[in-house]
């Protein structure tokens, strides 16, 4: 994927925000909202100009083409489909230059009919989704003139896929529940780490897609912030925080969720890497604009022309933004989805001889996650979990017992 490592940089910061101002359960992806925040800076002017040029982190006169640039790049990865669309209506005249700069076939009209006009759009995100979201997250209205949007579907399978069993945690805020079970174990130590940051200790551990698209799971120290959880994995990709790595991880307590011991064995035996988690599945609705400050929509949301010249003649401002998204984790991969759309209206013995270094990690209370792409380090998705998936009566393997 090529994109510019300052355009990296904008989106993962903008994800580490937008983190921040999380707290229960959800799911989000800062790279379905950058480049349509990116592509409204390209044609503002003003306040609206220069809070949008803050929010995605890179001056207004860069920011379409840095937009452009990180669309085409995502739809070069394997297993990732993006899209960009636009609908207006008949009437509204568009700048030729701005224009220009949207992908080809990406334009539509808005035909005034709110139900058909609703079908269509619905369409469309189920379409580019491949079914994760069927509907639009912003309603058009009689005033509507203009929707922007963008649709992002991952799908990676696991390398090695995990056990499916039974999860039963003994302490913590998922004491006492029957959970979807994972577990895999592998001899691959530097899957894992633990990193120093200033809110605390956070355990990392990558599972690799076969798609170069992995997910890291981020368990942090009890009553650590959601957002810092997050925001401590986005710190580990800039390679802002020193992380102690599986195979240099001392005995005992190592680190969140994890413990290093040394076992008997009955032949000799590499060191194993042995992780419980569960299964998990989210799906999280965002209205941008109770966040009009992170995603510098402020003055863009006034009723009262100049924001958006560049776009067009015709006087606009923002009615509405909003995000619907989804991940799904299981034994055997990963997905995840978002439709971000943008309004304007306007885991007897035998002698034992030898002795066997294990990583014990488990996930066993709420933590974080960030779908990553390999190669470039940009965060596609990210989340908390707070309520996994409950154990199905069909699921008949027992996984250890949980109880740090």
């Amino acid at each position: 994927m090529r994109v510019s490592k300052a355009t990296i940089r904008a989106v993962n910061g903008l994800t580490a925000r937008w983190a921040d101002t999380t707290s229960g359960g959800t799911v989000f992806s800062a790279v379905g909202v950058w480049p349509l925040l990116a592509l409204l800076a390209d044609g503002a002017a003003g306040a609206a100009r220069a809070e949008l040029a803050q929010a995605v982190g890179i001056p207004a006169d860069r920011a379409g083409g840095a937009a452009r640039e990180l669309l085409a790049g995502l739809g070069s990865v394997r297993g990732l489909e993006a899209a960009l669309g636009l609908w207006t209506r008949r009437t509204l005249e568009l700048r030729e230059r701005w224009e220009a700069g949207l992908p080809a076939g990406a334009h539509g009209v808005l035909t005034g009919d709110a139900a058909a006009d609703r079908e269509a759009l619905d369409a469309w995100a189920a379409k580019r989704t491949g079914g994760l979201i069927g509907r639009m997250p912003a309603a058009v209205t009689p005033d509507t003139e203009m929707v922007l949007v963008s649709a992002l579907a991952l799908r990676t399978r696991w390398l090695r896929p995990f056990e499916e069993g039974y999860l039963a945690p003994e302490s913590g805020p998922w004491r006492g529940r029957e959970l979807r079970g994972l577990w895999r174990e592998s001899a691959v130590l530097d899957r894992i780490g633990v990193a120093d940051t200033p809110d605390g200790h956070v355990t990392e551990l990558k599972v690799l897609g076969d798609t170069a698209v992995d997910v890291h799971l981020l368990l942090g120290e009890e009553g650590m912030a959601p957002g810092r959880v997050l925001g401590a994995g986005i710190g580990v990709l800039a390679r802002t925080h020193p992380v102690v790595p599986g195979p240099r991880l001392p005995y005992g307590d190592a680190g969140p969720g994890l413990s290093v011991v040394r076992e008997h064995t009955t032949t000799p035996e590499p060191p194993a890497l042995d992780v419980t988690a569960p299964a998990y599945g989210l799906t999280a609705d965002h209205d941008l604009l109770d966040r009009v400050e992170l995603f510098g929509l402020t003055a863009a949301v006034r009723a009262v022309p100049g924001h958006f010249p560049g776009v067009s003649p015709y006087p606009l401002c923002v009615e509405a933004a909003r995000q619907s998204a989804l991940a799904r984790f299981d034994a055997r991969g990963f997905e995840a989805a978002a439709v971000t759309a943008m309004g304007a209206m306007g885991a007897g013995m035998p002698r034992a001889r030898w002795l066997r270094t294990t990583v014990r990690a488990v996930f066993d209370r709420p933590f974080g996650f960030l779908a990553v792409h390999r190669h470039s380090r940009l965060v596609l998705a990210a989340g908390w979990v707070t309520d996994p998936e409950p154990h199905r009566e069909d699921e008949e393997v027992y996984l250890p017992e949980s109880g740090h």
